[in-house]
């Protein structure tokens, strides 16, 4: 095989590795709205990434290939026409990346929305404040309003209705904490005295782990606990227990 055939072969090969990719993370399932749209920015920009980096290493190859017997580098003209193609293709670019992301970025279930409570508690079903402390959870199942005690307490072990508005107030009880869902796309730093609002709606039921990401001392790593998604159904019937005095597999107080 001939160096230049080689060196084809390779950027074919790199070109082919690189659009492998898409497929791979396509095939991930999203399980919640919040999921979703996190996922979708991102399969947007891969779509810009791939062509971009098979087009930048494939002249990177190219010229070191092409000059690779030149033992003087020739000095750089000026060329009017290649400075104005890249600085608009870049700016097409950056305005492509800008827009999705505010799109994504604007959405209630990405960032939360400014306003009082009392909107929020019109289109949220499901209100629960989520308060940590070194180094454990506790949940507080407000259901249709914040104000006032809560209806359910659990520790640990934080239960949602599948397919529904869940709005989540983040805070902690005594230091710097951090709520964080990987498998929903949950995430919020928990500050006392402070509350932060996530809100979601999960579509698939099952158990995800929830893992504190700020670093809180010696029981950090321990800080662990576990979101449940069930069927509507099944989720009224728990709070019902719950407010009847039953016991949820030892996680609630």
């Amino acid at each position: 095989m001939t160096r230049k055939r080689a060196g084809l072969v390779a950027l074919f090969g790199a070109a082919l590795l690189a659009l492998a990719a898409e497929p791979a993370a396509a095939a991930q399932i999203q399980d919640s709205t919040t999921d979703s749209l996190i996922w979708g920015l991102n399969m947007n920009l891969l779509y810009v990434a791939i062509p971009i980096t098979v087009l930048v290493e494939g002249i990177l190859i190219y010229t070191v290939w092409r000059f690779r017997n030149q033992e003087e580098a020739l000095p750089t003209q000026e060329n009017r026409r290649l400075e104005v193609t890249w600085t608009i293709a870049t700016a097409i670019i950056l305005l492509f990346v800008g827009v999705a992301s505010y799109q994504v970025m604007a959405s209630p279930y990405v960032t939360a929305e400014a306003g009082d409570l009392a909107a929020l508690q019109e289109r949220d079903t499901e209100l629960i404040t989520v308060e940590a402390q070194r180094y454990g959870w506790t949940f507080y199942y407000n259901e249709s309003s914040w104000d006032g005690e809560a209806e359910v307490t659990t520790r640990t072990d934080l239960k949602i209705p599948a397919n529904q508005d869940v709005s989540l107030r983040v805070t902690s009880a005594d230091w710097l904490h951090a709520f964080h869902v990987p498998g929903l796309g949950l995430k919020s730093d928990a500050f006392p005295g402070q509350y932060n609002r996530l809100r979601t709606s999960a579509s698939n039921t099952g158990t995800y782990q929830l893992y504190c990401a700020e670093y809180c001392g010696s029981g950090h790593s321990q800080m662990l606990g576990t979101v449940e998604v069930v069927p509507q159904d099944e989720y009224e019937d728990w709070l019902a227990e719950q407010k009847s005095g039953g016991d949820s597999e030892g996680s609630s107080e």
